[in-house]
């Protein structure tokens, strides 16, 4: 009986797989890439922040001008 059920578990027990070594290198290798990118991504999209803000500032100003001028103009 007690042979029986140890067939009985041997054939139905699933052994724990351990990530091979190239899955391994694979996933720290993604993970250091993935840091080190990150770290240069968020300059850049600050940079184009930064741009575009200034244009936006240099587009009201530029507003503002065209409105003292034609204010001045007109007499307003």
């Amino acid at each position: 009986m007690f042979i029986a059920v140890l067939f009985t578990i041997a054939k139905t027990w699933k052994q724990s797989k351990c990530p091979s070594t190239e899955e391994w290198i694979k996933k720290m290798w993604y993970i250091y890439t993935m840091e080190y990118y990150s770290d240069d991504i968020m300059p850049f999209a600050a940079t184009w922040m930064e741009l575009e803000n200034l244009i936006l500032s240099e587009m009201s100003q530029k507003d503002k001008g065209k409105y003292h001028m034609i204010s001045l103009i007109t007499g307003i």
